[in-house]
């Protein structure tokens, strides 16, 4: 049995033959997420074994973008677990670690435009993969730039999660409805059923990011009546 073969099949639901590979980075990213979304700052070490997984995964299902992606993940994790927990004083909650916060909408709409540009220049390169590098990519990616937009927005939404920005999990919804229809188009089904989870999981995060942010000012209220 090789675990980091996605042929390597952990059991079979319903046909659908389900390898450890698959099965293990669903569960670690579900682990991930449901931190995040509790704004926990443990989410990040579950965030590198899930990142390390996933990208045997998508190599091995022509998914290129995305496994440059986790490359990129398993970065800005160390980023994020070390941003978490070192805020300045200004930057403190309750916890002693980084504080929530909204970003200004200027801002935000113009991170939006930045991804729809990148989203339409890395697909088109994704798309030549195959005959720039035929020896390491030797079939052509599958649908460059659906996968292309995942990526980029990705990217965007990570630094943002990185700060603590609210906004990132409006992003993530949308990035997870995408994910779910791409996976289950590849086949890659459970991974599409951990996107369905992750959409439903990312509309929590909105709501209790923003109920925990709305909570500073409470907190800060009843100190002064103090």
């Amino acid at each position: 049995m090789n675990f980091f073969d996605a042929h390597s099949i952990f059991f079979t639901v319903f046909g659908y033959k389900l390898s450890y590979l698959e099965f293990f980075a669903v569960i670690t990213g579900i682990v991930s997420v449901v931190l995040s979304a509790k704004a926990s700052v443990w989410s990040w070490p579950a965030g590198i074994i899930n990142v390390f997984l996933s990208a045997f995964l998508y190599y091995q299902s022509q998914l290129y973008p995305d496994m440059f992606l986790m490359v990129f993940f398993f970065v800005t994790n160390i980023m994020g677990w070390w941003r978490w927990t070192n805020p300045k004083p200004e930057e403190e909650d309750r916890n002693k670690e980084l504080k929530i916060s909204f970003m200004p909408l200027r801002q935000f709409m113009y991170l939006l435009a930045i991804g729809i540009f990148g989203t339409l220049l890395i697909g088109t390169l994704a798309g030549q993969l195959h005959n720039w590098l035929p020896l390491l990519f030797n079939l052509p990616s599958a649908y460059p730039f659906v996968d292309s937009f995942i990526f980029v927005m990705s990217v965007i939404t990570t630094f943002l999660m990185i700060q603590k920005r609210v906004e990132c999990w409006i992003i993530w919804l949308i990035i997870d409805i995408v994910a779910t229809y791409l996976y289950f188009l590849k086949g890659i089904k459970f991974m599409g059923i951990e996107y369905f989870i992750f959409t439903i999981i990312a509309g929590f995060a909105l709501w209790n990011w923003i109920k925990e942010y709305k909570g500073y000012s409470k907190t800060i209220s009843n100190t002064e009546d103090l």
